[in-house]
């Protein structure tokens, strides 16, 4: 079968799987969001408990942790994530779950060679490069007299 380019380009074009960018952005919006308003449905009940507001963000931010690591314990967190993508990547239950996961896949492998080395395969990356711009940022603040 001979084919100009012409002919080809509009052949390739009808088989491309058609783009889900827009639907995956929405899911991540409304599922990162859900997410988002069970945090602020938390902070407010520690606020009406009597809380100040520090000591609550911090109840709100522990208790969304607790929730991230038990609902991959539980093999609820990745479903939903399957769904949702970066939706529930990026609040602080997705830290959680990046903790979580590597140390229950790896607890066969005993608890110091398994569980507590691997803990950290994917988040502490994380940690490190943050902790590292933190550093390198309050310098470059202190040098340039900001603070």
């Amino acid at each position: 079968m001979k084919m100009t380019n012409e002919e080809y380009k509009r052949y390739a074009e009808r088989r491309a799987p058609r783009s889900q960018t827009g639907g995956n952005m929405l899911r991540a919006f409304l599922y990162g969001g859900a997410i988002c308003c069970v945090g602020q449905a938390f902070l407010n009940l520690y606020s009406a408990l009597g809380l100040d507001a520090e000591t609550a963000g911090t109840a709100c931010s522990i208790t969304l942790v607790f929730l991230g690591a038990a609902l991959t314990a539980a093999g609820v967190y990745d479903d939903i994530a399957k769904r949702a993508g970066a939706g529930t990547l990026v609040p602080i239950t997705g830290f959680a779950n990046s903790v979580a996961a590597p140390a229950l896949e790896f607890k066969t492998e005993g608890f110091i060679t398994g569980t507590a080395a691997k803990m950290f395969v994917i988040a502490g990356p994380v940690v490190v490069y943050g902790a590292s711009a933190g550093v390198v940022y309050g310098l470059l603040l202190l040098l340039l007299h900001i603070v």
